[in-house]
């Protein structure tokens, strides 16, 4: 790996008088993986965009240059760059949501770039698209072709983005987080498949991420950015055995969460207990619609979750882990079984029968600025649950003092209030959503995937945060998560999915260390190996 692909040379980037990138540097060489790791808002999502020329227009480069084997990409006309994206440069972003198109269908958005560049058409470009959607480890590909973005989960959708951007075959391959929302089988595939496009295609990559695990399995170079500066470069051997400034050491150390054993002395009474729950989706075909079948998304689940306990729920994307929170927050209507929560079974409850209950089961969401109203101030975001589920009459004072309450408990100031989402890191973001949660005093939360967007020191504060409100609160949490290294640090009963059926399930000690069945096995071979071995070392 001698020839040099990619050059940044003391790029920087302003708005106004704010510096937002300062001198940065690096050059990526082919055939090599070259990882940015560093906090939210440190500067590498803008590195990747400086380098695709997608700056929002408010951003201007004040010095530096990128240049793509020799020649500068900041020279050439607009529509010379259209060329050299997707071709030549592809991208994944870090949110496929946003990032697809809400009304074509995924296999039409993957053919799109097929056509663009390289002109396939009829039943080629078909043909080429099957192969990238199974090559990405997207089952059903035939059927999904056809499918909406939002009918597949956040990790299929992700995979629709890799197979995007591996469509055309590039030299450069620009991943920001491409796997946050994989789950550990598919990340390995992911990481695998990028392996192995690397030395058969001699794919370069610029690999942004957060997960220590993965930088530790794929990169060949790290370069650590903070407040928009690159402060230190090594290679991988050096840079995980001896790191030199003292940031990069505390990311290593927040990179797996410490683990201390959870207190179970007071957990007796069950707070929720699901039995044999379905949540089945009609097939609808023909042209009259008839049902034809149907999609078992939750498959006879039973499960049950003590006061102050927290249960982790485990399992690739659709095995139907978000399904079942859904169902526990009644957003869900083919369902049959038994859901008892504090001695009320759920399902037969009419919603005015159900809203009163609703305050004491809330939900936090997997993707902080999608669930936060951007028109609304974080205090009026707050507000709302408290005025419609609240049984308690408050006054506007007596409401702005229990936001502002809530706020420092989760270690905000009480001046946000009056600030936008937008204003916002994706951490902070996800402590308003816990504050909104809290506001109405519930008893059982569900916490969809609430640090897979966030980077590993926040990570680290916000599953500090949850401890301490169970501890002090008496919260009970379901913890819908893939990232098998947090586990440790959150759960005392862990259950474990496929395919809409809980296989195997019990304490930490006895699913996490000493796995039973065969999927469980898989899941945590599948961990990167700083996960792996992180699991073995601890003791429960």
């Amino acid at each position: 790996m001698t020839d040099t692909i990619l050059e940044v040379k003391d790029l920087s980037l302003r708005v106004g008088d704010e510096t937002l990138l300062d001198n940065v540097s690096f050059t990526i060489k082919k055939g090599e993986v070259f990882s940015l790791v560093g906090e939210s808002g440190s500067g590498k999502s803008l590195t990747s965009l400086a380098i695709m020329r997608l700056l929002p227009d408010v951003i201007k480069v004040s010095s530096g240059d990128v240049t793509l084997y020799g020649k500068s990409l900041f020279s050439i006309t607009e529509t010379s760059m259209q060329r050299v994206r997707g071709k030549s440069i592809a991208m994944i972003f870090q949110e496929p949501l946003s990032a697809l198109n809400p009304v074509m269908t995924v296999g039409k958005q993957v053919a799109e770039a097929l056509q663009t560049h390289l002109k396939l058409e009829g039943k080629a470009q078909y043909t080429k698209v099957i192969e990238l959607m199974e090559e990405v480890g997207l089952k059903d590909s035939v059927q999904r072709y056809h499918w909406y973005p939002h009918q597949l989960s956040g990790g299929q959708k992700q995979r629709i983005m890799i197979a995007m951007a591996l469509a055309c075959e590039p030299e450069l391959l620009v991943a920001d987080e491409p796997t946050t929302a994989l789950d550990v089988t598919v990340q390995a595939r992911v990481l695998q498949l990028l392996n192995e496009l690397r030395q058969t295609r001699g794919l370069s990559i610029l690999f942004i991420t957060h997960d220590m695990g993965v930088v530790a399995e794929i990169a060949d170079r790290i370069a650590v950015m903070k407040e928009g500066k690159i402060i230190e470069q090594a290679n991988k051997e050096h840079f995980f055995t001896a790191p030199e400034h003292p940031y990069t050491k505390k990311l290593l150390a927040d990179a797996l969460p410490q683990h201390t054993p959870l207190d179970q002395t007071e957990m007796h009474q069950a707070l929720l207990e699901v039995n044999n729950l379905k949540v089945y989706y009609p097939i609808k075909t023909g042209f009259f619609k008839r049902t034809t079948g149907h999609v078992k998304a939750v498959d006879g689940v039973s499960l049950t979750i003590r006061k102050g306990e927290t249960l982790a729920l485990v399992g690739e994307s659709g095995s139907g882990k978000s399904t079942i929170g859904k169902a526990v927050l009644r957003l869900e209507d083919s369902q049959s079984g038994e859901m008892i929560f504090d001695g009320i079974n759920l399902l037969p409850l009419t919603e005015k029968q159900l809203k009163p209950l609703r305050r004491h089961i809330q939900v936090i969401f997997q993707d902080p600025y999608s669930a936060l109203n951007p028109r609304m101030t974080i205090g009026n975001i707050i507000r709302e649950g408290i005025i419609s589920l609240s049984t308690e009459k408050q006054t506007t004072a007596q409401q702005d003092k229990q936001i502002a309450e809530l706020l420092e408990k989760v270690e905000l100031k009480a001046e946000f209030a009056e600030r936008y989402p937008h204003e916002f890191s994706g951490g902070q973001r996800q402590r308003i959503g816990i504050a909104r949660a809290l506001a109405v005093k519930p008893k059982l939360i569900i916490c969809d995937e609430p640090t897979s967007a966030l980077d590993v020191s926040v990570r680290a504060k916000v599953l500090r945060l949850l401890r301490h409100l169970q501890k002090e609160e008496g919260l009970s949490y379901l913890f819908i998560t893939h990232d098998l290294s947090i586990i440790p640090t959150i759960a005392h009963q862990v259950a474990v999915m496929k395919e809409g059926k809980i296989v195997e399930q019990g304490s930490l000690n006895k699913v996490v260390l000493n796995p039973q069945h065969a999927y469980t096995q898989q899941l945590l071979n599948s961990a990167p190996k700083m996960t792996r071995d992180y699991i073995k070392s601890i003791q429960i």
